[in-house]
Parts: structure tokens; sequence; C-alpha cells
């Protein structure tokens, strides 16, 4: 086994356990707020401090990691989330939920650009797509085990907050296994903004923004469309954990098809598959249909990611990819950060079904945007 397999392993590793202890605490909070009245509208402004920290902070990640070295900065950052996940039970008000969310989003952003620039690094030229996909798989696993923890230990009492706290723990030891050149460039001391790496990419960035927002909507808020209407706990604990699994079990096929065909043609084919289906969640929830629906949901609706991270690193290496990664973290973040918002007032204000249909839409748009590009580039090369 060559040392770039080695890295691999060990970041997938990690991520997978980063990804259990994220996919515990989202859910947590937003079932807490829940059961304490606070409105939808107001659980989705406060899940948006976590989008929000990432996209302030992923912009100087390049720097930070050219300064001290990709591994010991995520070794930092896991030691911030660790102390935010505690924190947010020795401090249990909303108020100071806040600024805890941000200070995670801050330290998730660095967790997740590094691994992801480490993954598309180290992956084969002609195998990018299935190994980002098998990337995509792992943490989707273990994001989808964090609901379903959740719903077995329910969200009373410090046990759930604990059983993150250990896992970000267990993080550590893959992470110690990537062996990362420190290269530090003292004249490399500005950081990226989104605006001069947009150019280059503004489609798959596009991708990522329209993903994040059903990420960060889902995440925060899918257990709270399943409680109000009208299934129980676990039940819409579940629908989060099983739209995750549908990513896990069927993201290789769709790297496998992105290694064979135009990227742009397997986005746009999910873009619109993701569509349709969420306009079917509304017609089959609460009957045995609703989980083959969120299976789809989320294979397609994820893999608009899986296709767009193998996309940059076909295109990109180096430190150009290290920004890339990091462009891609600040787009998650502005994304994620109206997902947040929009997604509760979806709720809120349109009807019970307003969150399928409003991510449902969005999808769409990002459909005919890039058939539209797609068209562009065609007449421009002609």
């Amino acid at each position: 086994m060559n040392e770039n397999h080695k890295n691999l392993i060990a970041a997938c590793a990690a991520i997978s356990v980063f990804g259990f202890a994220f996919g515990i605490s989202y859910p947590l909070l937003s079932l807490i707020l829940e059961s304490r009245g606070v409105s939808s509208g107001m659980i989705g402004v406060n899940s948006a401090m976590g989008p929000l920290g990432i996209l302030l902070f992923s912009p100087i990640i390049p720097v930070i990691a050219r300064r001290y070295g990709a591994r010991r900065t995520c070794y930092a950052a896991v030691w911030v989330t660790i102390a935010v996940l505690l924190l947010y039970k020795l401090f249990d008000t909303l108020e100071a939920w806040f600024v805890l969310r941000l200070l995670q989003g801050m330290s998730i952003s660095v967790l997740f650009t590094l691994s992801e620039a480490w993954v598309v690094k180290y992956a084969d030229e002609h195998s990018r797509g299935r190994v980002v996909a098998i990337y995509g798989s792992i943490l989707s696993a273990s994001f989808g085990a964090g609901p379903l923890i959740v719903g077995w230990v329910g969200i009373e009492g410090w046990l759930p907050f604990i059983i993150g706290s250990l896992a970000l723990l267990g993080g550590l030891i893959p992470l110690s296994f990537v062996r990362e050149e420190h290269r530090y460039h003292p004249d490399e001391t500005t950081p990226l903004s989104l605006f001069d790496f947009a150019p280059k990419a503004p489609m798959l960035l596009c991708c990522v923004g329209v993903f994040a927002i059903l990420d960060a909507a889902t995440l925060s808020l899918l257990p709270i469309y399943g409680l109000r209407n009208s299934l129980d706990l676990p039940t819409s604990a579940a629908l989060l954990s099983t739209m995750i699994f549908g990513n896990m079990f069927l993201q290789f096929p769709i790297g496998w098809l992105a290694d064979r065909f135009p990227k742009r043609l397997i986005l746009s084919g999910c873009a619109v598959t993701t569509s349709i289906f969420l306009l079917l969640l509304p017609l089959t929830l609460g009957s045995i249909f609703m989980w083959p629906v969120l299976v789809a949901i989320g294979a397609a609706g994820y893999g608009i990611y899986t296709v767009a991270l193998a996309s940059l690193g076909d295109r990109f290496s180096g430190d150009e990819l290290v920004k890339g990664a990091a462009s891609f973290g600040t787009m998650w973040g502005a994304g994620a950060l109206i997902g947040s918002v929009t997604g509760g007032w979806s709720i809120l204000f349109l009807n019970s079904h307003g969150l399928p249909v409003y991510l449902a839409i969005t999808y769409l748009l990002l459909f005919v945007g890039l058939i539209v590009r797609r068209g562009a580039v065609k007449r421009r090369n002609s």
C-alpha cells in the first residue's frame, strides 16, 4: 500500500468519526429546542449560526494550514469542537447556543475543508469519482448513525453530548496517521476570497450552494417536519437517517457514472431527480413508500456534492485545490445559512409540507442553471 492510499484511509476514517459527532449534534439541538416550544423559524435562525461560522472562517483556513500544517490545524479544531459540545449542556440557554453554534461552525469548517482536500488530492485521477463517492458514503453512514443514536438515547441529560464528544476524541487516532508535508510560504498570508475563485468554477460553486441548502435544512429541520406532520420522535429522527443512508448506499454508482460520463450531465440528472422525489415526499409521508422516496432524495441530492467535489479534483491541484476546497466550504456556509433560515420559514409561513416543496424548487432552479450554462459553453466553443 503506497503513501497516498494510507493517507486516503486515514482521512476517511477520521472524517467518519467527526461526521458521527456532528450527526448527533444537529438534530439533537433542534429537537431540544422544539421540546421547549421554540418556533421553527427561531430554530432555523439558531441553526444558521453554524453555517455562518463556516462562511466566516473558511477563507482563512488555507492561510492557517500553510502556516501551522494541515494536521495540526485539524487537531486544534477537534479539541475546540469537543469543548463546544460539552458547553452546550453547561450553558443550556438559547442565547448561549447562538455563540456556541457559531464556534462549532468555525471548527467544523477546518475539519471538513482539510479532510476533503486530502481525499481529492490523494485519489487517483482515473478513479477520483469513485473514491470521492466512497468518502461520501462513509461520511453519510456516520452522519446517519447520529440521528439514530438521538432517537435511541433521547434528548435528555448529558448522555448524547458525551457520546458525541467521545466520538470526536476517537477521531484523533486515525487523524494522527495522515502524513502531510508542512510547507509554510510567508508571502502567502492573504485570506481567500470566494470571488477570487468563483470565475474559475461558477457552476460547481452553485451546486455546492444548493446542496448546502438541502443539507442544512434537512439536518436541522427534517425531524421537526416529521413531528409537525404527526410522526413520533423515533420515526421523525429516522427520516433524516434514511435520507442519509440513501446517500451512503448509492454514492458509489453515482461516482462510477461520474468517472465514465460528463460530470455536468450527471449533475443535471441528480438535480432533476432530487426535485421530483422531494415533491413526492408529502404525498407518501406516513406510508411505507416514504422510505424509498427518502433514499432517492438522499442519493441524488447528496450526489450533487460528490460529483462537484470529484470535478474540483479533476480541474485543480496543489494550493489551488486547497483554495478550491476552502471556497467550497465558504459556499457551503452561505448556502447552509440560507437553508437553515429559509427552511424554517418554509414550515412556518407556507404549510406543514412547505419544507420539501421549497427544496424541490431550489433543485429545479439548479437544473435549469446547469442546462443554460451547458448551452452557453457549447455556443462559446462552437
